[in-house]
C-alpha cells in the first residue's frame, strides 16, 4: 500500500484511470483490450493511460516508436496505489 494519497485521490477521481489501473493490476494489455475488458473507448482509455504514465503508475513495454502493438503494464508504483485503492474500497 501506498501513503501517497495525492496521487491515489488523482486515480480515483476518474473512472477511466480506475478501470485502466485494474485491468493492468491483472496483466499487460493494449489500450484496445483494457477498452473491450472495461467497455469504455479506447479514446478514454488511450488519455487515461497518458495520463497514468506521466504519473509513473504505468509503462510502455514496447519501444516508443511503435505506434500499433503497443502494450502497458502495471509498475510497482502502480500496484502500490492500486492495493490502497482496493483496501480502502475507493474504486
Amino acid at each position: 500500500m501506498t501513503d501517497d494519497w495525492e496521487t491515489v485521490g488523482h486515480v480515483v477521481s476518474s473512472t477511466y484511470r480506475v478501470d485502466a489501473l485494474e485491468r493492468l493490476a491483472e496483466s499487460p494489455a493494449p489500450p484496445s483490450t483494457i477498452a473491450d475488458d472495461t467497455g469504455s473507448a479506447v479514446s478514454h482509455v488511450s488519455r487515461a493511460l497518458q495520463d497514468l504514465r506521466e504519473k509513473g503508475l504505468v509503462d510502455l513495454l514496447v519501444p516508443e516508436s511503435r505506434k500499433k502493438g503497443r502494450i502497458y503494464g502495471i509498475t510497482d508504483a502502480g500496484r502500490e496505489v492500486w492495493e490502497t485503492i482496493e483496501a480502502e474500497n475507493l474504486a
